[in-house]
């Protein structure tokens, strides 16, 4: 497809990911994306992204092979779909998206899923963009996440979310439990590195759990395995803004007005 190349295991080394490309503190984190993309590609996965230094792509992969807490055979399950700044409104969300569908069809899948926010939620889709596009909503949990699906077979069988994630809560009860995994190259050092200090200097319990293997990430009490911070128990945010000092307040105190 002019304008956008596929990574595979022959050119990651050399190629950018898009995200964190100019961000040093987050060097081991985007070797470790890298790392988990290379890994996934004998999994089906699929890196597209346009031919530039820009935020212009899509990721996505067999539903049954995804890092997501989700039922969907034979769907391909979309992850991160990012257009930014200047390129957005030019048809490259379109493209892009486009060409996962070509590829459900090629490989007769029953179409596209994808897990994003009732309302916006960091590192998600843009909800209300994929709905103009026809995908429908198929359920929806009390945590605030929807799953999205466009069929290419009517017939199929609606995708869904596992019991793990129903309840909106984790099994940890006390304190701020935050779940991530290498699927984003600035999870790692934000929930490693900047919410230790953050929960430190406020005495608060922290636990971090790094969702290592798919059958992990397949069983994770949310949605954004991307990265999720629970606190008593309760989902919180997808955001990981809140792990860094200088803005933990201010996430928090949002999230509690709109409770």
């Amino acid at each position: 497809m002019e304008n956008f190349i596929e990574l595979d295991t022959e050119n990651i080394a050399s190629e950018h990911i898009c995200c964190a490309i100019s961000d040093k503190k987050c060097t081991d984190s985007y070797q470790a994306k890298k790392d988990w993309l290379e890994k996934e590609f004998s999994n089906g996965y699929v890196f597209r992204r346009l031919d530039e230094r820009a935020k212009v792509f899509i990721e996505y992969g067999p539903a049954e092979k995804a890092w997501l807490p989700i039922a969907a055979p034979n769907y391909l399950n979309i992850n991160c779909f990012w257009v930014s700044g200047k390129y957005k409104k030019s048809g490259y969300g379109k493209a892009l998206l486009q060409s996962a569908m070509d590829d459900a069809r090629d490989q007769g899948r029953h179409g596209l899923v994808t897990v994003v926010g009732t309302k916006k939620y960091h590192f998600m889709s843009d909800t209300k963009w994929l709905l103009k596009r026809g995908f429908v909503e198929v359920e929806r949990i009390s945590s605030g996440f929807s799953l999205l699906a466009l069929k290419l077979d009517d017939t199929a069988s609606d995708p869904q979310f596992k019991e793990s994630v129903k309840s909106g809560q984790c099994p940890d009860q006390e304190g701020i439990v935050v779940y991530y995994s290498n699927r984003c190259p600035f999870a790692e050092f934000h929930a490693k590195e900047s919410l230790a200090e953050t929960a430190a200097k406020r005495n608060l319990p922290l636990k971090v759990i790094k969702l290592k293997t798919m059958e992990e990430a397949q069983n994770c009490p949310s949605p954004a395995t991307i990265f999720s911070m629970f606190l008593d128990g309760q989902f919180m945010t997808t955001d990981l803004g809140v792990c860094m000092d200088s803005r933990y307040d201010k996430v928090m105190d949002k999230l509690r007005k709109t409770r």
